[in-house]
């Protein structure tokens, strides 16, 4: 898997186009050794979270092309390769398994990025009323040592019409509801990788088995 993380360092380097397409090769080696190995991930998230069974890495796995229209950076790539395991594909709002293979900055994540305001208003108001099923996920000891920051993006104060004096107002100032935790760049070369990889998306199974049952409400 090093030729990966070797190709991104180049890429990072020389990110314009004339270098990308003068190494059309080391690209498809590179992106075919991560769309087997995101194959092999979905494989094993699937043997806890079914719903995610018949996704394939083509779903899963985002454009490498950036989109520079609303950005200062005007690089045309990515500096790393992403993909988002998720029943219903990698655009959803939907909870799912992300992984983030970049040189020094490799991570895996889980939950629902930028929900919409209807969504989120509707997880809020579940984290509320389930409050102690929401606790003993994210409160878990596991689950807390590995992902100790529940949530990005927090607003400043309370969301409007939630009640003043709720006694964990820090689960519902996020606007993404998400969890991360970085990885070492060589574990997806180590033998054990894909064992270190389920054991860290299985403890976020119940993160996403709670939005998901909010999102199933909402659709």
């Amino acid at each position: 898997m090093e030729h990966i993380y070797t190709f991104l360092r180049q890429i990072a380097e020389h990110n314009d186009r004339e270098w990308f397409h003068a190494h059309q090769p080391e690209y498809q080696t590179a992106r075919k050794s991560y769309e087997d190995y995101v194959q092999a991930m979905i494989l094993r998230i699937a043997s806890f979270d079914s719903s995610v069974a018949y996704q394939t890495p083509k779903q899963c796995i985002y454009r490498f092309a950036r989109d520079t229209r609303f950005s200062e950076d005007k690089s045309p790539y990515k500096r790393h390769f992403g993909a988002f395991v998720c029943s219903h594909g990698r655009k959803s709002y939907r909870g799912g398994y992300y992984l983030h293979l970049q040189p020094g900055n490799s991570l895996v994540a889980g939950g629902s990025w930028c929900p919409p305001a209807s969504l989120l208003r509707r997880i809020r108001e579940t984290i509320v009323a389930d409050i102690d099923r929401f606790r003993a996920i994210v409160e878990d000891e596991d689950f807390h040592a590995t992902y100790p920051v529940v949530g990005e993006d927090p607003v400043k104060t309370l969301p409007k019409g939630f009640p003043r004096d709720f006694a964990y107002p820090e689960y519902l100032r996020p606007r993404l509801y998400t969890v991360w935790a970085p990885i070492p760049d060589d574990l997806v070369s180590q033998p054990d990788g894909l064992d270190r990889l389920e054991a860290l998306f299985r403890l976020i199974a119940p993160f996403n088995q709670f939005l998901n049952e909010v999102f199933d409400e909402w659709e």
